[in-house]
């Protein structure tokens, strides 16, 4: 993720407050079942720069989830490991140093189960 995006994104979570609000909390929470999201790059030339997530009940999406440095390639996916339950993903691809393309879901997660997430 560029620096740009990155200091517009936690400048707007900063004003939110909190530090929790800031990362979008933990992807596994202690003593809950877990499934995983699978985010699949269906672009034929396009990467995915960031993904975001949360549980539905968190006022924001947080940071990337993506390790540092990491695109999920143009045919390409990932898979996050994450409590069940109700979760918000966002992802996207950095265009520029002042644009880039966004979408987002609220998702689903069953127990041992794999939910997958199509992006451009």
């Amino acid at each position: 993720m560029n620096n740009a995006f990155r200091a517009a994104t936690v400048a707007a979570l900063l004003a939110t407050g909190g530090c929790s609000l800031i990362t979008g909390g933990e992807l596994i929470r202690p003593g809950e079942p877990t499934g995983a999201i699978e985010i699949r790059n269906v672009s034929r030339n396009s990467g995915i720069d960031v993904v975001m997530m949360s549980d539905c009940s968190a006022s924001t999406y947080g940071l990337n989830r993506l390790p540092s440095g990491y695109s999920i390639p143009p045919g390409g996916s990932y898979r996050f490991t994450v409590s069940a339950g109700c979760w918000d993903v966002g992802a996207g691809e950095v265009l520029s140093q002042n644009s880039w393309t966004q979408g987002f879901a609220r998702i689903s997660v069953g127990p041992g189960q794999v939910t997958v997430v199509q992006s451009r």
